[in-house]
């Protein structure tokens, strides 16, 4: 019978008065209110630091804007790293942005939400930063970025093979050239062709210069002509772009001779000192030493 009563008694639930319950949610309500204005904050914060970023304000000492925030707020770097890249991508997300400064979503969910935010999907990214918590909302962003990810790849195997470079000769002598470059490739091209352009145009202002000729715009060729003076100077000028192709080939050569074998390295020759010590055995070595010594 009392073992009855025990067991009664701890399953019946202790409900709290009325004033107790009044004053809890009283707590609550101030709790959400109070961090709806950090993140408000927040919000107001990071705008602060997209514009500081933007006009360069660190560029007075500090590496970047993280090792500034590292600096002068006392943030650790991984974090002061976040807060910069947060702080950019929201100047080009202003849904997420809004809804941080008005408190409808907090800092960890649109940490988590402008690493695969962009401004097409910023609207159904929303609706999933409100309806989950924090956890799942991390949950979901990983999920996409395994997505982004085996698309970019699609993308970038589908973009591998539509490389193509074709030259033929024309009727009346000239070459034409018309291809289709990976983004990296093409970029290293850019860069010689405007190096070799800008190295044009000095040799052109100098001629002129010894010439005293002062009007030479009726001269000047168009930009696509420019191109093709370029296009002449690339195999004799050393531009950045040959300078980063040396690094490579110096690269390659230099781990293809380290994984070479390499020749036994003679020994030096014994002298007739140690020659004597280490043919005597080990025991009478001491007693041999010691009469040379005496």
């Amino acid at each position: 019978m009392n073992r009855r009563l025990a067991a009664n008694v701890l399953l019946t639930p202790v409900i709290p008065p009325a004033d107790s319950i009044a004053e809890l949610e009283r707590l609550g309500d101030e709790i959400a209110e109070l961090s709806a204005h950090l993140e408000a904050a927040t919000a107001r914060l990071l705008g602060l630091i997209r514009e500081f970023d933007a006009r360069e304000g660190w560029n007075n000492g500090f590496k970047s804007c993280a090792h500034w925030l590292s600096w002068r707020i006392g943030l650790d770097l991984g974090a002061a790293r976040e807060k910069v890249r947060v702080a950019r991508a929201l100047g080009t997300l202003p849904l997420l942005a809004r809804a941080l400064a008005h408190g409808e979503l907090s800092y960890a969910k649109v940490r988590a939400l402008t690493r695969v935010a962009t401004p097409a999907t910023e609207n159904r990214l929303l609706g999933v930063g409100r309806a989950g918590t924090a956890e799942h909302v991390e949950r979901i962003v990983r999920g996409w970025r395994r997505v982004d990810l085996k698309a970019e790849a699609r993308e970038s195997a589908a973009r591998h093979r539509s490389r193509a470079l074709h030259v033929y000769r024309n009727a009346d002598g000239m070459v034409t050239v018309r291809g289709r470059l990976e983004p990296e490739v093409g970029e290293l091209l850019l860069q010689a062709l405007n190096a070799a352009r800008e190295a044009l145009y000095q040799r052109t202002h100098r001629a002129c210069a010894d010439t005293n000729v002062r009007d030479v715009s009726a001269e000047t060729p168009a930009f696509e002509q420019q191109q093709a003076d370029a296009l002449a100077l690339l195999p004799k000028r050393r531009s950045t772009t040959g300078s980063i192709r040396g690094r490579r080939l110096s690269t390659i050569r230099w781990s293809f001779m380290s994984t070479r074998p390499r020749s036994p390295i003679p020994k030096r020759p014994a002298s007739r000192r140690s020659r004597a010590v280490n043919t005597f055995p080990r025991k009478r070595r001491g007693a041999w030493r010691a009469t040379r010594a005496g």
